[in-house]
């Protein structure tokens, strides 16, 4: 008998939620329920003074307003660093984690340039340091600490895109895992949280793909096991660009004033393929809907005429 899917949304409230950020939270709502699953919500809150309380608290105001609901009380990552450094000492014990003192100069100098979507991969300049260089240079300067990754692939079958694989060595490189002012990285707060919480399915843009072999990679390594992973296209505007926070004319504060909340989630609906016609729809209505064969897989243009809402 499979698991009860567990899916989740997991925003970061350095802003408004724009249209983007919605169209994720849906699609990862839709494939949840739609399978009679559990639905999360974790407010990724880790760096404080850029996500402060009242952003959170919008976002949830935001979500609430379009209908969504969740199974459990939200989840904030700023509350969680207990837990995090736990972890991080498992890694430590195992031999995986080292002190790297690089500047962004240092970095953006040394590192070898990498492909498409995929970030560059670290040099290693700091990754074989003895442990008089690793004191004397703490004298002057506070270290991230990043974890090694192996010289070997690994591969997954994405939900929506197919077969993914990446050389952790080549491809990624050892990253972050803490950065030099104390704060916890991504890839390491978003593995355990999503392990802890019970999360077995996970919908989130294509733009984080790549981040997940090394998220596979750290599960194993530290006995969780790996969600099934289904990567959606980019939400784009009328003339190709990428949605984001930039966009003040199509999030929630300029939205609500001219579409209601089911007018939004039918535009949403109808852009990513789960809907033929651009009509308002609720969220129950959407889930008896959704199928993601119906889904696009190329970036996603917003089906938004402004005049027609006025």
């Amino acid at each position: 008998m499979s698991a009860e899917v567990t899916g989740r949304f997991a925003p970061t409230p350095s802003g408004r939620l724009h249209l983007g950020n919605l169209l994720c939270c849906l699609l990862a709502y839709l494939s949840a329920r739609s399978k009679g699953g559990r639905f999360l919500l974790r407010i990724e809150d880790l760096d404080v003074p850029r996500c402060p309380r009242r952003l959170s608290d919008q976002c949830i105001e935001d979500l609430l307003f379009l209908g969504f609901d969740w199974d459990e009380e939200p989840l904030y990552q700023s509350r969680r660093t207990d837990v995090y450094e736990r972890y991080l000492g498992e890694l430590e014990q195992l031999g995986l984690v080292y002190p790297c003192f690089c500047t962004r100069a240092q970095l953006h100098a040394a590192i070898a340039p990498n492909l498409g979507d995929r970030e560059s991969v670290y040099s290693r300049a700091c990754a074989n340091l003895s442990a008089d260089e690793i004191a004397e240079r703490r004298k002057t300067r506070c270290p991230a600490l990043r974890l090694r990754v192996p010289d070997e692939v690994v591969s997954f079958e994405d939900g929506h895109f197919g077969p993914v694989s990446e050389h952790l060595s080549r491809d990624c490189g050892d990253y972050i895992i803490r950065r030099s002012d104390g704060l916890f990285g991504y890839q390491l707060a978003v593995v355990i949280d999503d392990a802890l919480s019970g999360v077995n399915e996970i919908v989130r843009g294509r733009d984080i793909l790549f981040s997940t072999p090394r998220q596979m990679h750290l599960q194993r390594t530290l006995g969780f096991d790996s969600p099934s992973y289904f990567h959606i296209p980019l939400l784009m505007d009328a003339h190709g660009r990428r949605l984001a926070k930039r966009d003040k004319d199509l999030d929630l504060t300029a939205l609500s004033k001219i579409m209601t909340p089911e007018q939004i989630l039918g535009m949403l609906a109808c852009s990513a393929g789960v809907i033929e016609e651009n009509r308002p729809a609720s969220l129950d209505e959407l889930v008896k809907a959704f199928n993601w064969q119906n889904v696009k897989t190329e970036d996603i243009r917003l089906a938004y005429n402004p005049q027609a809402m006025r």
